[in-house]
């Protein structure tokens, strides 16, 4: 596993702006899709492409596009943010959907649904939720995108914690996570500090 950090400044400027008490709904939601089309760009860097012949008005040339299936897979709620993100740059990537449930108590997730696109084999999936906390949810996700027989995963977050990245590297090594933060610690109720607090509740207003 590789923990890459994307430290593009206006991705930095923009997590100033979410981590804020004061940034309201609207901009934070602004924000949160500006972080995450930096941090898939910085993910997809390195996808293969093909020559492709190509009529300009001028003259006959060879471009380059993308040579393999993209599918995006949300971790539902706070992972739809940003499901938008990664569509800007691959508006023809295929979308899927987990749904986990954090209990508050035990902060153990709970899988309540999962619709995904068939035949991932030979995709590549950009696993995005928005926090990397303790592990649990991420490690779950993949471990039902591997189920669903995804070989090649990638993790987008916009925060991480050191426990979570430890987390996911012993559960699934294989999996590379792209992040513009790794934060100090988890607290006592395994939130990110310093955090930006929830960020499903800050996205869409509530509490």
């Amino acid at each position: 596993m590789a923990l890459h950090l994307v430290t593009h400044p206006v991705a930095q400027d923009a997590l100033a702006s979410l981590r804020d008490t004061t940034t309201h709904t609207s901009l934070f939601r602004r924000l949160a899709h500006r972080v995450g089309v930096l941090v898939a760009m910085e993910a997809t860097r390195d996808l293969p492409t093909r020559p492709m012949p190509i009529d300009t008005p001028m003259e006959a040339t060879t471009g380059h596009q993308l040579s393999t299936d993209v599918v995006v897979v949300a971790v539902l709620r706070a992972g739809l943010s940003l499901v938008e993100s990664v569509l800007e740059l691959i508006p023809h990537a295929r979308v899927g959907h987990v749904g986990l449930k954090r209990d508050e108590a035990t902060a153990v997730a709970h899988k309540y649904s999962s619709h995904l696109p068939p035949a991932l084999g030979d995709s590549v999936v950009l696993l995005v939720d928005p926090m990397l906390a303790t592990g649990g949810s991420a490690i779950m996700a993949v471990d039902v995108l591997k189920e669903a027989g995804a070989r090649h995963i990638r993790l987008l977050c916009v925060v991480a914690a050191p426990e979570g990245v430890a987390a996911l590297e012993a559960a699934h090594p294989d999996v590379d996570i792209y992040t513009p933060a790794l934060d100090r610690e988890l607290n006592a109720k395994k939130y990110i500090l310093p955090g930006l607090g929830d960020f499903g509740d800050r996205l869409y207003g509530t509490t």
